[in-house]
């Protein structure tokens, strides 16, 4: 398959950016990153279904990312918004849509975009 294609593109985008904000939180490791691979691999057989969905992917990357996490790791990213009550992670808005954001529900406030979060956000 040729590597260049506009598919290809959105899924090393994609990509990038969850690995970005694995990254900053520390939690990058090589089976964690296995995570976002069989991600973009499930992901690369949605899109191929369904093209119009390619605007979706790292916002749906992420939320693949982030349940995985969950049930091998714990929550992630953990919010830096409130600091009383339990440790809980940010959700990703919109669900499924274009422009994906890190937010915290419980707050009602964004905190970054997927791919640009801070350097503070480990697995709780």
């Amino acid at each position: 398959m040729d590597r260049t294609t506009p598919l290809e593109q959105a899924l090393h985008v994609a990509r990038a950016l969850v690995l970005a904000d694995l990254a900053a939180g520390k939690v990058a490791d090589a089976d964690v990153v296995s995570l976002v691979e069989d991600s973009v691999t499930h992901r690369r057989w949605w899109v191929e279904q369904w093209p119009e969905g390619v605007d979706y992917l790292p916002g749906l990357v992420a939320q693949d990312v982030q349940d995985s996490l969950l049930e091998k790791y714990g929550r992630w990213p953990l919010c830096p918004v409130c600091a009383h009550g339990e440790p809980h992670a940010l959700d990703v808005e919109p669900e499924l849509g274009p422009d994906p954001h890190w937010v915290c529900s419980e707050a009602g406030v964004r905190v970054a975009a997927v791919g640009g979060l801070g350097p503070v956000l480990g697995l709780g």
